[in-house]
């Protein structure tokens, strides 16, 4: 496991975006841990994941779900199904979106953040449209956030803790290492899925997989070609 810790990759601007939903992620996360028991909890997912079989039909899980049914596609992105989901989430958001932010402006990231996370739920639900499985997380937006930045910086380096045997080694990586790395093991993982018909162990590998695709598409379309060298250089 490839575990980044921070980028050598200075910002222009304060993120501002980047910390709100942050912020919003860990106090949906701390509303949801308030809850007074399992049933509560499960009543605050239907109300708010996203079920790919409630979207294809457009029927919603419970009478108390938001509706239309689709909004879940956004409302599951504030939402993390444990401390390790939600730390591992943010941790990358923390450090790589505040660059994003900083190259595409606040507007544009705010646009860019919700479409890929878009684009990752539509990339599960066509994998698998008949699941009543919830699903939550911003990982579709935080992959679309790595795909923009594997664009933008490629060879900018990221402190990196590689795990060997007993002992823990740091080293700066460059970013198209560790990025390739992490999306060429949720694409194996992906078709490892598709092929045994699992359901990944809860991991959903094509929401990775789809907003990591949207992320590098969005970029490429919201950034002129000039400013893109210069990111890169």
């Amino acid at each position: 496991m490839l575990l980044p810790i921070r980028d050598e990759n200075p910002t222009r601007r304060f993120p501002y975006l980047t910390i709100a939903l942050l912020l919003i992620n860990v106090a949906v996360f701390v509303v949801m841990l308030g809850l007074p028991n399992e049933a509560a909890v499960n009543t605050f997912f239907a109300q708010y994941a996203m079920y790919p079989h409630a979207v294809v039909t457009g029927i919603p899980v419970t009478a108390n779900s938001i509706e239309p049914v689709y909004l879940t596609i956004f409302t599951s992105m504030f939402l993390h199904g444990g401390f390790l989901h939600i730390i591992f989430n943010m941790l990358f958001l923390w450090i790589f979106g505040n660059n994003i932010e900083d190259a595409l402006g606040r507007v544009k990231f705010l646009v860019f953040y919700f479409a890929t996370g878009a684009a990752g739920a539509i990339a599960h639900i066509l994998t698998d449209p008949s699941s009543v499985i919830p699903t939550v997380g911003a990982s579709g937006a935080i992959s679309g956030v790595l795909g923009a930045y594997l664009i933008l910086y490629p060879n900018a380096r990221v402190l990196t803790v590689i795990p060997i045997f007993f002992f823990i080694q740091i080293i700066r990586l460059p970013a198209i290492v560790l990025i390739g790395f992490w999306f060429l093991l949720q694409l194996l993982s992906g078709i490892f899925e598709l092929g045994l018909g699992t359901d990944g162990g809860g991991v959903a590998y094509f929401a990775h997989i789809g907003g990591f695709v949207a992320g590098i598409i969005l970029v490429l379309l919201m950034t002129k070609r000039r400013h893109r060298y210069s990111y890169r250089s």
